[in-house]
């Protein structure tokens, strides 16, 4: 600890001292509260200093104290400085911070919808299912194409239902082909323990 930072503590630990020991001694408040020539001598050099000097103060204070220590970003560039200017670039960090999804224009998520449908039709188990999944997802589309709020274009193409039904049940045959068989009769663990094969 520095000796600037300990003499003002102990400068504090004595006053206290002080204001205690005037509490127990009797003397009422009116009577201590009257400053002393020191103490308003000390309050006025402390009006005479300027913003800048008393934020120079805080700083060295808080480097004594070791605020400054391991912070994220020490001795590291600081991300984003030298780039141009974006007007958005809070709402850009938000959405990759809380890793938000859904937000953005519709041409731009539809394409990525677009990207990840086939991984969403072979999660499902019927082929009503498939085919709910299908026609909303064209109906989206053709509503993002007529909507003229600007933005990047609607180049994302609509999936004939027909088509997608065939690739999703040749999809689901190769994985079934692809599993190893189970076998067809398997007892349970314990009739084999209990029978002692």
């Amino acid at each position: 600890m520095g000796g600037g930072a300990g003499g003002t503590f102990r400068r504090r630990v004595e006053r206290a001292a002080e204001l205690r020991a005037v509490r127990t001694s009797g003397l009422t408040a009116r009577e201590d509260a009257e400053p002393t020539a020191a103490e308003e001598e000390l309050r006025r050099k402390r009006a005479n200093i300027d913003d800048a000097a008393k934020a120079e103060y805080l700083i060295r204070d808080a480097m004594a104290q070791g605020k400054f220590d391991n912070l994220k970003y020490a001795g590291k560039p600081i991300p984003g400085l030298g780039d141009a200017y974006d007007p958005d670039w809070w709402v850009k960090g938000l959405i990759q911070r809380e890793n938000i999804t859904g937000m953005g224009p519709k041409a731009i998520l539809l394409r990525t919808e677009d990207d990840g449908l086939d991984a969403r039709l072979d999660a499902q188990y019927t082929e009503k299912q498939v085919r709910e999944i299908l026609e909303d997802f064209n109906a989206r589309v053709i509503e993002a194409r007529r909507q003229l709020q600007g933005g990047p274009p609607v180049i994302t193409k609509t999936r004939d239902v027909g088509v997608e039904l065939e690739r999703w049940h040749e999809r689901r045959a190769a994985v079934a082909a692809a599993a190893p068989p189970e076998p067809l009769s398997k007892r349970p663990w314990w009739r084999r323990i209990w029978s002692g094969s």
